[in-house]
């Protein structure tokens, strides 16, 4: 049986691929600063021409030009505005690593990334609705919430038959046979990615305490538990559910002391779909996603 590589391995593998959103915590850090100027924000931009491209094409679009065409970042910045940049930054910076084409989890094209975005969208939408977490930041904890598949995937596809094996003899949760198998998880993995490119401790605890969101530090509680009910949304919807997709456990005692109830997230959904089907189009089920 080939070797197992280590945790080290398999981040040290992951930074090594390109189109890392290494790029985010320091825009985010720029958007968090109420005295930035807008040129600290275009200089960071500047540095991807994928994203100030995107940027461009936004700024106008029909939807935000009013008919009036920018062909400038600084004037492109302006007309966004900070909502907009982040919410696009955050797509444009971790799509683009989402896609890398990686086996192990029997993805079809486009389903780790159509997921990801799901869980973003749901997750932003119940902070937004509950007021008790920062929806930026629940929107980007959803992008991220399971990167570290990304890396185990890359690094590990081989042992991915053990895995399946392990998982259905002994009928746990997928991250517990992982951690059987590997001696860690894509929690974990995702955890110390997200350290090591200097995300905030928040995303990276949302990450790393994938498997049990109420053993989070309570400081991250909030983004933990708005998160784990996205998940849920998203797993309902069934767009992007790869095989391990259904079996997490949900954790149902946090959701309820979140006010997560059945009923609250039933009206969530036709609103997380609706936002959903309107930037994935006829691709929310099916297909490749390029955001």
């Amino acid at each position: 049986m080939p070797t197992i590589p280590t945790l080290e391995e398999v981040c040290a593998a992951a930074m090594r691929l390109p189109c890392s959103p290494a790029l985010l915590p320091r825009l985010v850090e720029v958007l968090e600063r109420e005295d930035a100027p807008a040129s600290d924000l275009e200089a960071i931009i500047a540095l991807d021409p994928a994203l100030a491209g995107g940027t461009l094409r936004l700024a106008n679009s029909a939807y935000m030009s009013g008919g009036r065409t920018v062909d400038d970042l600084s004037s492109a910045i302006l007309r966004l505005g900070q909502k907009e940049i982040y919410r696009l930054a955050a797509l444009s910076l971790t799509s683009r690593w989402m896609t890398l084409p990686v086996e192990g989890y029997r993805w079809e094209p486009g389903d780790y990334c159509r997921h990801s975005f799901c869980v973003a969208v749901a997750a932003e939408h119940l902070a937004t609705v509950t007021g008790r977490a920062d929806p930026a930041v629940a929107y980007t904890a959803g992008l991220l919430h399971e990167i570290g598949k990304l890396a185990v995937a890359h690094a590990c596809g081989e042992h991915f038959p053990a895995i399946r094996i392990c998982q259905q003899e002994q009928q746990c949760t997928w991250l517990q046979a992982e951690a059987q198998v590997l001696g860690y998880d894509h929690a974990e993995v995702g955890g110390a990615l997200l350290e090591g490119w200097r995300f905030s401790p928040t995303l990276v605890a949302a990450a790393a305490h994938l498997e049990n969101p109420a053993a989070a530090p309570a400081e991250v509680l909030p983004i933990m538990a708005h998160v784990h009910a996205a998940r849920y949304l998203a797993t309902c919807m069934g767009a992007g559910v790869s095989e391990d997709g259904f079996l997490f456990s949900l954790n149902s005692h946090l959701l309820g002391e979140w006010g997560f109830t059945a009923e609250v997230l039933d009206a969530a959904l036709p609103a997380v779909l609706d936002r959903v089907t309107k930037v994935l189009h006829d691709r929310v089920t099916h297909g490749a996603v390029t955001l």
